[in-house]
């Protein structure tokens, strides 16, 4: 059971260094995150590597029994980078660049960033592969949290690129997306844009596509990163810490190249129901790679910084929600960040160790936390008990929440998450997964909002009823196909028959929440036989 932090020495001098090792023993740390943002202390200057100090920090970790997750420091590019290539920076879809002074500061498919990136990470992973300190390797953080798309020159090309990769020819393009409507038909792939900003509605095929363009861009520098590491003899576990039910990265597609999956959580302590909030995001984690035990690899040990409003855990709040992720398949439970920054746009962001010192209810539910964790016995991995299937699809997601719908407000996460609640508060342990995953071990399937069906999804669908599951559809579902194009004969072509319905057309009521003199019916009669 691993237990510990980020931690980042180089925000700190180096006489503090000892002192951290000593009380993270005391606190019963095992592992630490190392180097996610030492990007600019490692490598100064274009060529030249600084690794001494990094060296001093993991010998003196070693030498006190913790291990170390070892990052790639790529997450935030130095400003020597983007003052000397600033073609590497990204843009929004009015052309906008976001500048330095933050973090993620790239355009994902920068050949410049990537060059960079993956010097640092050869460099990295060629003198550290075999450390005996290192048990695990961070490759970034938090792909695109902050940069949920780039439509820069860059993504340009490289958009052009991965189209003539998926469609082979822009005729097969222009059918797909459908360019006869609204005279879009392209003659080249050099014609076609990210989706910018425009007068009005947007091709709904090209939103689909650069929202997987967009996924696959940040998993191929994930891919570059891994591979580099692999190249350099190192054979401990890599992964990149995910963010529970994140919109902009396909996890179910990126799971199968990471050896474990890492998980970002931060249920919000104003919220009553968070703790189930929570519950969801842990056992989405679970699902991704039901056969290999996960890691809780950033929470807070107490308030953040970020909300509008961030409220303090209640006593014990902590310690129950690092519970809560041990049972739902956790085999590590990690903070962001072991000290409390002094300086920075995160000084507010509690830590393990509190900017007002080990006299505090922080502190001392951290070491007693660390002492019920170290007393855990040995805990099975791969367990899985859950009779329930839960579908979750993101590229479902991107297409039901766009726009020029019957309904144009639709929450697909918010309906899942009714869902996961209702199930929660009857003790229904629940697996969070595509329609292909849906198959023998599960008595039940609940499938809501499931606008896109791919036929191998409806296949297994309609095998998991045919061998006596029970499947329950939601509104809204299959409608359309992978490229968000209705089928030829209607509506619910796939599952319709095996429901035992027919669709004719759809309409969308006015909330209920909606105010007292918006126009319009909030209810509808429904009638069937049977």
């Amino acid at each position: 059971m691993h237990y510990g932090a980020d931690y980042n020495p180089e925000q700190w001098p180096e006489e503090t260094w000892p002192e951290d090792v000593a009380r993270m023993r005391e606190a019963g740390v095992t592992m630490v995150s190392l180097g996610i943002f030492a990007w600019s202390r490692i490598q100064p200057r274009e060529g030249e590597f600084d690794f001494d100090w990094l060296d001093r920090v993991i010998d003196l970790l070693h030498e006190g029994g913790i291990a170390v997750d070892l990052a790639t420091a790529t997450a935030s590019p130095p400003p020597w980078a983007t003052a000397a290539y600033p073609e590497m920076l990204p843009q929004d879809e009015d052309g906008a660049t976001y500048w330095p002074g933050s973090r993620q500061q790239f355009a994902p498919s920068s050949p410049v960033y990537r060059r960079l990136a993956g010097e640092l990470v050869t460099a990295i992973a060629e003198r550290y592969a075999n450390h005996p300190a290192i048990v695990m390797w961070h490759v970034n953080n938090e792909y695109g949290c902050h940069l949920n798309a780039d439509y820069s020159d860059a993504a340009r090309d490289a958009f052009r690129r991965w189209l003539a990769d998926r469609y082979g020819d822009i005729r097969s393009l222009n059918d797909a997306w459908g360019t006869d409507f609204w005279s879009q038909r392209y003659q080249s792939f050099d014609e076609v844009f990210p989706p910018r900003k425009a007068p009005y509605s947007r091709n709904p095929g090209q939103e689909l596509d650069f929202r997987r363009f967009t996924s696959d861009m940040l998993l191929e520098c994930y891919l570059m990163e891994r591979e580099i590491i692999r190249a350099a003899g190192a054979t401990q576990p890599i992964t990149t810490n995910f963010m529970g039910a994140f919109k902009p990265a396909d996890y179910a597609h990126w799971v199968r190249h990471l050896d474990l999956v890492s998980d970002d959580c931060y249920p919000d302590p104003n919220d009553p129901e968070s703790f189930r909030a929570a519950a969801f995001q842990r056992d989405l984690a679970r699902s991704l790679k039901p056969e290999v035990p996960w890691i809780l690899m950033e929470q807070a040990t107490n308030a953040l910084n970020w909300r509008p409003t961030n409220a303090p855990k209640a006593p014990g709040q902590m310690a129950a929600l690092s519970a809560q992720a041990i049972g739902r398949g956790a085999d590590g439970v990690l903070f962001f960040q072991w000290r409390q920054s002094r300086a920075g746009s995160e000084k507010f962001h509690s830590a393990m160790l509190p900017h007002a010192g080990t006299e505090t209810r922080t502190w001392r539910e951290a070491v007693a936390l660390g002492e019920a964790l170290a007393a855990l016995p040995e805990l099975p991995a791969g367990t899985r008990d859950s009779r329930v299937a839960l579908v979750f699809d993101w590229e479902n997601w991107w297409a039901v929440e766009a726009s020029d719908h019957p309904q144009n407000a639709l929450d697909y996460v918010a309906v899942i998450q009714r869902w996961y609640r209702a199930l929660h508060r009857r003790h229904v342990q629940v697996d969070l997964v595509p329609a292909s995953r849906v198959g023998d071990g599960y008595d039940v399937a609940i499938a809501p909002l499931l606008y896109l069906v791919r036929e191998t999804d409806a296949a297994a669908l309609t095998s998991f009823v045919e061998r006596g599951g029970h499947l329950l559809v939601g509104p809204f579902s299959d409608v359309v196909d992978e490229l968000d194009r209705f089928r030829d004969g209607g509506f619910a072509t796939q599952l319709g028959p095996l429901c035992g319905i027919r669709i004719e057309d759809f309409g969308a009521l006015v909330p209920v929440d909606a105010a007292p003199g918006v126009p319009g019916e909030r209810t509808a009669p429904v009638a069937g036989d049977g």
